[in-house]
């Protein structure tokens, strides 16, 4: 079976996910493409033969789209994915599934009417090699109950439009899913210190940002925000157990001797950092509709969840203050207490 799948904003990710669903993911075709810009959407769709349509629900209604893409701007996520559930196809949405919680909600209401999982959000590091050697670990228990994660999320430079709320919302916003995901848990609480500033940001940036996370279950995180860190793309995260530590392993590069000196390449971009795991990710996705199964990757609820936690993480950097998360209770629909 070929799913044939509508895309949704053709900015510069929605671009990279139609060469992805063409060129590097079996069993997928891009059949119809819509953007605010139609230039974009045409630039977009003539490469892999798609038509272009006039806006998100004449495309989710289409009758050659099987599923849906959103990759438009987040604002509009909620209104995509609404459109996609009552019209009972599957929808991958890039982050943020919504930008308030209370749209978040609409959704997890609408897909729980709906009787069955439709919805997957584009956390990409999910399925990122080490990080699944992580998870592995961790839940085997060969490093005891884990106690505390140190982690650092840094970029070489960001564009003058980057806020310090975007610290949060949309860079530490990857750890927080993912560690919900490793650790199993859920973050209660949020906190940010902010260290000497770096020279290099903005002046209306504060950079670096360092993000204490508190779980359910009494884990410990930290989290350095560097985005002016110059030397290139750099994800850490180390999780200490009781009886051992693991640590996510670096991108393989050579090492290079040379001028008394032995050094490695360090990646510039998230881009080059996690391309596998997107290849992965879309793989994934595309096999599961092709079956018929329910999508196994990051939820409704997940994406909720991110929302809340990175919200609550932007009060807290405002207020200097601890500030709780107040999630709702998890539903059983997505695996919560009946």
């Amino acid at each position: 079976m070929t799913v044939r799948v509508g895309v949704i904003g053709a900015g510069w990710i929605g671009k990279e996910h139609i060469r992805r669903l063409t060129d590097t993911v079996p069993g997928a075709r891009v059949t119809a493409v819509t953007d605010i810009d139609p230039a974009r959407a045409e630039d977009a769709a003539a490469p892999v033969g798609a038509r272009v349509l006039s806006d998100g629900a004449t495309l989710i209604a289409a009758d050659d789209v099987d599923a849906v893409l959103v990759t438009s701007w987040g604002p509009t996520h909620a209104e995509h994915v609404l459109t996609a559930i009552a019209a009972g196809k599957p929808v991958f949405c890039e982050k943020p599934l919504a930008t308030t919680a209370e749209d978040c909600l609409k959704i997890i209401e609408a897909e729980q009417a709906h009787g069955r999982r439709l919805v997957q959000v584009g956390f990409m590091r999910r399925y990122d090699a080490g990080y699944r050697q992580l998870k592995q670990i961790i839940d085997s228990g060969r490093i005891g109950a884990p106690l505390i994660v140190h982690c650092a999320h840094r970029n070489p430079t960001v564009p003058e439009s980057y806020t310090s709320a975007m610290a949060a919302l949309d860079t530490a916003v990857h750890e927080v899913d993912v560690l919900r995901w490793l650790l199993d848990d859920e973050i209660i609480s949020t906190q940010v210190v902010t260290p000497r500033a770096t020279s290099r940001r903005f002046a209306h940036l504060k950079d670096p940002q360092i993000m204490l996370f508190e779980t359910a279950k009494g884990v410990r995180i930290d989290l350095e925000v560097f985005v002016n860190c110059q030397y290139g793309y750099d994800i850490h995260c180390e999780a200490v157990g009781e009886e051992g530590l693991v640590r996510l392993p670096d991108p393989a590069a050579v090492g290079l001797r040379t001028a008394g000196a032995h050094s490695t390449e360090v990646l510039t971009d998230w881009v080059g950092r996690f391309a596998d795991a997107f290849d992965t990710e879309f793989r994934e996705w595309i096999a599961g509709i092709a079956a018929g199964t329910e999508p196994t990757g990051p939820s409704a609820w997940d994406g909720y969840a991110a929302t809340v936690i990175t919200s609550a993480t932007v009060e807290a950097l405002e207020t200097g203050t601890v500030v709780a998360t107040d999630l709702k209770p998890r539903p059983a629909f997505y695996g919560g207490a009946a």
